[in-house]
């Protein structure tokens, strides 16, 4: 069910043949969770058979454990548009989140509110209400509509924390301009690059983002559970002061001071201990990325959403789009329907696995790595046949699972 025909200078047949997927299956959810790349399971294999298994102790050194979140976060740099030495990777992004905004905070002290719109990822906003109550000092989290972002940037401002892409709608928030007002204002910005990462071309050199966070687990297929990253503009990292001042991030772990110290440079947002398994998953995982131009990407990403609209338009009149069509938006196309959840599981029972998001929302994922025009017209077909027989409207699809 692959096209051969790409297009542009991109194989993307020989980029689909580096994943394992079921046969017969439809993925567009590989926004929520990437597939499994071919040579994953050997490289955790050897991690750990061959290093935890004969190294033991001595993996941490004779293998790079340790070095793995530098050299790992700037593999993940290079498609973020980030110099060498600004991004880390570790953790998870909501402890991410937690660092750059008490970061940011404390760069800026004399301002109290922080600004984010109602289509930021709930976890995100979560944390900012846990900062500011665990600070006490008076801040505000102000959430706007998301076409209100702009002109709610005023002088009370001190950060702008956004999710690049609307985990719901899909709309594409314009980093470069957006940073800039923030800038004019004496402001800082933060973006969560979750739904972007690896889905579309990021510069955050060019746009002069002060921090970027993101996940590892969606489009670049590093698996569940996989780690998040963090990057900081370069001038800011040794004004950083780590509320979050773990072991890892010393000046000096191994030397046991008994007073914190801060790393050099982005080392300093260190936490944890490296989840090895993890990271040598993402390792064979950030390899297919190395064949990936991201503007063809891009531009592939766009036409198969595209087909997937028009199709879905004249086939599937009970869906509404989540996004108007003059809105840019991601590598997502989301639809509104009061039955969203049982048509989503339907299309499951079917083999097109998408994915549902409270209130009404059926989200489609279009990744070129795996998913072609095939793909994209045999799932319309059978989410029309869906619709239009409302095979939906079954108790077993009506019963709500713990992940949607």
């Amino acid at each position: 069910m692959r096209d051969h025909d790409t297009g542009d200078g991109t194989d993307w047949t020989a980029l689909r043949a580096r994943f394992h997927l079921p046969e017969g299956l439809i993925y567009l959810d590989g926004n929520s969770l990437g597939p499994m790349p071919r040579a994953v399971p050997e490289r955790v294999r050897r991690t750990v058979e061959d290093e935890w298994g004969g190294m033991l102790i001595r993996g941490w050194n004779d293998a790079g454990w340790m070095d793995w979140p530098a050299r790992l976060g700037d593999r993940i740099g290079r498609l973020i548009g980030a110099p060498a030495g600004s991004t880390m990777v570790g953790d998870t992004l909501s402890i991410k989140v937690w660092q750059a905004l008490d970061a940011a905070l404390r760069l800026w002290p004399e301002r109290r509110v922080i600004l984010s719109d109602s289509g930021n990822f709930p976890s995100d906003l979560y944390m900012a209400e846990g900062l500011i109550a665990a600070l006490g000092r008076g801040h505000e989290l102000r959430v706007v509509a998301p076409e209100a972002v702009a002109d709610s940037i005023d002088a009370d401002v001190a950060v702008l924390m956004l999710t690049q892409v609307d985990y719901r709608t899909g709309r594409l928030h314009d980093m470069t301009a957006l940073t800039a007002r923030v800038h004019a204002a004496g402001a800082l910005a933060i973006w969560d690059l979750a739904h972007s990462a690896g889905a579309l071309e990021i510069d955050v050199t060019a746009a002069d983002a002060d921090f970027a966070v993101g996940c590892t687990y969606k489009y670049l297929n590093a698996g569940p559970g996989a780690p998040a990253f963090i990057h900081v503009r370069p001038d800011l990292h040794d004004l950083i002061e780590p509320a979050l001042s773990g072991w890892l991030g010393h000046a000096a772990p191994f030397a046991f001071d008994p007073a914190y110290r801060p790393g050099p440079g982005i080392a300093r947002m260190r936490v944890g201990t490296p989840p090895v398994l993890q990271l040598a998953a993402l390792e064979a995982a950030l390899d297919i990325w190395d064949d990936v131009d991201m503007a063809d990407l891009r531009v592939r990403s766009l036409a198969l959403s595209e087909r997937f609209v028009r199709a879905v338009g004249a086939r599937c009149p009970d869906l509404v789009p989540a996004l108007p069509p003059d809105i840019p938006r991601g590598s997502q196309v989301s639809f509104r329907h009061p039955e969203g959840y049982a048509v989503m599981q339907a299309l499951i029972a079917r083999g097109v696995i998408g994915d549902f998001r409270a209130p009404d929302i059926l989200r489609f994922g279009f990744t070129p790595l795996f998913i072609g025009e095939a793909e994209v017209d045999a799932a319309v077909a059978i989410l029309a046949d869906i619709l239009e027989t409302a095979a939906w409207d079954t108790p077993e699809f009506r019963a709500r699972k713990a992940v949607t």
